[in-house]
């Protein structure tokens, strides 16, 4: 009999199906691996391009000065600078209606700013379904090949007048490998999902509070711009008298 209980060994003499379970627990865990890194990508670069935009929305530059600099930009827009493009494209153009009021011109504004938020966050949480599917499944997924494996190893006793550890050994060895494999490929996933939620919700919060606050700024310019239009239409009486 083969006393080998080496790793590589044991996942080499485990019965197809739990092999096949291994076999899903290590490809679960390296696309885990993937998206964990992915993310950390994505979240860092989402945070220091909201931060550099904040600060330069925040500096007294004109609106259409800071639209013709980003669009004039080759990298793609995310974050705070797509909302902001979105938005202030969207005020842009009905602003240029003729007889379209201002409360119409904010409700336009609002929408594609809510949609815009929403995206962005949308492509945060991108994956994140995964990783909390990863973690909260692949336990009993490990555990489901231990239990199989446990079962033949008895089954294999029975066939026997008598059992020794030697022979109990390899089966339950090979067997607990499963649920090692799958609280390895458990435990990462649910640490970064937990990790990458909480920074999806503070990136979130902070795009609502840039559109609520970028909304404010478009509804006095709106308002403003309507108060001159209708200054403008106002006929002058010492014209009438001449």
């Amino acid at each position: 009999m083969n006393t080998d209980l080496s790793i590589l060994s044991l996942i080499i003499q485990a019965s197809l199906l739990v092999q096949f379970v291994m076999l899903m627990l290590l490809v679960a865990s390296i696309i885990s691996w993937a998206f964990i890194f992915q993310r950390a990508y994505i979240f860092k670069r989402s945070e220091a391009a909201s931060a550099e935009f904040d600060q330069v929305f925040w500096s007294g530059i004109e609106l259409s000065k800071l639209y013709s600099r980003i669009a004039g930009q080759r990298e793609p827009l995310g974050g705070l600078e797509n909302i902001f493009m979105q938005g202030f494209k969207e005020f842009s153009r009905l602003r240029k209606q003729a007889g379209l009021e201002a409360t119409a011109v904010m409700e336009g504004v609002q929408r594609v700013l809510r949609v815009a938020v929403n995206r962005e966050v949308e492509q945060l949480e991108a994956h994140l379904g995964f990783l909390a599917t990863v973690g909260s499944v692949s336990p009993y997924v490990g555990l489901f090949g231990t239990v199989w494996g446990i079962m033949n190893s008895f089954r294999a006793l029975g066939t026997v007048q008598q059992a020794t550890l030697s022979m109990v050994a390899p089966g339950i060895s090979e067997a607990l490998i499963a649920t090692a494999m799958g609280l390895f490929a458990a435990i990462p996933a649910v640490i970064a999902y937990n990790r990458y939620s909480q920074r999806a919700q503070y990136l979130s919060n902070g795009f609502a509070t840039f559109a609520e606050e970028f909304l404010s700024i478009l509804h006095r310019q709106a308002y403003a711009h309507a108060k001159n239009i209708i200054s403008h239409n106002i006929p002058n009486p010492h014209e009438e008298l001449l």
